[in-house]
This record gives structure tokens, C-alpha cells and sequence, in this order.
């Protein structure tokens, strides 16, 4: 499969992605557990079909100690038992945060007041610039059609 768009020749692209670039290595700052931040980055990219996005973030969570088990778990994440209840808050509000179309409404107040028992404000911060900028990430790939396969773990970073 071939892209629609080169975002590497792109004088455009490399303008504004830059940005985006730099916004995804400052995510390695938040104060959210990384395995937190991979599986709800990952959850995100799955329900927006974003194979390139589903392609790195399993591949960097695993180079991290990421288990098979729980990477493989996390699209069936209410029915699997290898989550904490601090990380099903954080997936939770991820789905509803990335289904606003489907949520009638959003985020839920219930789901909201959960993540808020497992995290604080500024985690809870994090968790929704992470969710939002997902999205955004995800979208630019899947519009544009980018193929997915041959990421290397921590190739953006």
C-alpha cells in the first residue's frame, strides 16, 4: 500500500509536523505511568483504525516490558483481568474521549469521576491532551492512507 501523501517531502507537512513531533516526545514528560500512556495511546489508535499508530505503540510498549497478554487484551479491555483500575479508568475515558460522535455527549460524568479517583488534576490533564492528540495523529495517518509494518521501536523518539 502506498500513502496519499509523502509527509517526509512535504514542505507543508514538514512545517507543521514538526510540531506534532515534538508534542509526542514531550509525552514522555506527563505524569501518567508510560504503560498507561502506551495502552491508552494504543486504544485510541484501534478504535481510529490507525495501523501505523497501532504498528509503534505496540512495538515501543513491548520494547518497554509491555507484556504480549495485556497488548493483545486491550481492544477487550473490560473483559480482560490483566488491568489495574487505575488503567480501565484511563481506557475508559480514552474510548469515550475518542467516540464523541458515538457518546452522545462525550466523556461521561461517571467515567470522568472514575479516572478522577486514580488520578490527579494534572494526570487527568495529560490523559486528555494525550487522547485529543491521538486522535489528531491518528486521523493525518488514516486519511492519508500511511502503511503500517515496518516501525522500529523508539524510531520517533
Amino acid at each position: 500500500m502506498d500513502a496519499r501523501l509523502n509527509y517526509r517531502t512535504s514542505p507543508i507537512a514538514g512545517k507543521v509536523l514538526k510540531h506534532f513531533m515534538a508534542m509526542g516526545k514531550a509525552f514522555k514528560e506527563l505524569p501518567v505511568p508510560a504503560s498507561t500512556r502506551e495502552l491508552v495511546a494504543l486504544r485510541v489508535s484501534q478504535i481510529n483504525g490507525c495501523a501505523v499508530c497501532v504498528d509503534m505503540h505496540v512495538k515501543d510498549a513491548a520494547a518497554a516490558g509491555e507484556t504480549a497478554p495485556r497488548l493483545n487484551l486491550v481492544a477487550v479491555w473490560r473483559e480482560a483481568t490483566v488491568f489495574t483500575e487505575a488503567e480501565r479508568a484511563a481506557l475508559a475515558l480514552a474510548e469515550q474521549g475518542t467516540r464523541v460522535a458515538d457518546a452522545a455527549g462525550g466523556v461521561s460524568d461517571e467515567a470522568w469521576a472514575n479516572a478522577a479517583r486514580h488520578y490527579d488534576e494534572e494526570q487527568l490533564t495529560a490523559l486528555v491532551i494525550m487522547v485529543s492528540f491521538m486522535n489528531a495523529v491518528n486521523r493525518l495517518n488514516v486519511i492519508t492512507q500511511q502503511p503500517a509494518g515496518d516501525y522500529e521501536p523508539g524510531q520517533f523518539h
